[in-house]
């Protein structure tokens, strides 16, 4: 597949052998942003774990102090009684039943689901559709909860969920091109110091082992990881 101009000339402003700084790297982000459309700006965390085992998986959230500058959609799954405190939050849907019977049928048109602890039995069913999506409801990133209201503000907020995958990386959206350079560079330590505090006791040698910044379609930037540890 062949690169476009927009794309070379984006890869030539991007030096392969430099470890940029978070600061420098923020800045460059924007400079070789290929888009016409207001694009994702992600990390990508490599660590050194094994997620194969129990004890080296690394997830969690974060609550990035500039939001993800995109609109979640959420789905509470609740009894009754919360469903007023989950509209009033701010929830895009609510209810149980006739929710559970759409995801059974295909239907995921939402970013995060929240559900009280009493419902979980009747979601455990929709773990082939929801798990692969990484939807699931889960007490470790705060989406199975009895306040249903504080977990859709802080959804509705920035807060944002992470986890390891197969390979060892963390990949996660921490803004939008039109965000500052300042803006990113501190959603992005945000999250990685989010990460560097939840270091497996198992994870022996070097944990944080590379990082890199990337906008949608655009070349990736490697970060100096020292730095940003520290």
């Amino acid at each position: 597949m062949s690169l476009t101009k927009k794309r070379k000339d984006a890869a030539a402003k991007v030096d392969k052998n430099k470890f940029y700084s978070l600061k420098e790297a923020s800045q460059l982000v924007k400079e070789i942003n290929c888009t016409k459309f207001d694009s994702s700006v992600d990390l990508h965390i490599r660590l050194g774990v094994d997620p194969k085992k129990a004890d080296q998986q690394v997830r969690g959230t974060v609550s990035l102090p500039h939001g993800t500058g995109r609109t979640k959609k959420v789905l509470v799954l609740c009894t009754p009684d919360k469903e007023a405190a989950a509209r009033e939050a701010g929830a895009d849907y609510v209810g149980l039943d006739e929710f559970v019977t759409k995801i059974e049928g295909g239907w995921v048109d939402m970013d995060v689901i929240i559900a009280t602890p009493a419902v979980m039995p009747k979601i455990g069913k929709l773990g082939k559709v929801l798990g692969p999506r990484n939807l699931m409801p889960n007490p470790k990133t705060g989406t199975v909860t009895n306040d249903v209201a504080a977990a859709v503000n802080e959804v509705k907020g920035g807060k944002i969920a992470f986890k390891v995958d197969k390979a060892g990386i963390v990949h996660a959206s921490i803004g939008r091109i039109s965000f500052t350079p300042e803006k990113i560079a501190e959603n992005s330590a945000e999250l990685i110091n989010a990460i560097v505090k939840l270091k497996p006791s198992a994870s022996k040698g070097t944990y944080v082992k590379g990082v890199s910044m990337a906008s949608t379609m655009s070349p990736g930037i490697t970060l100096e990881t020292k730095s940003l540890i520290n």
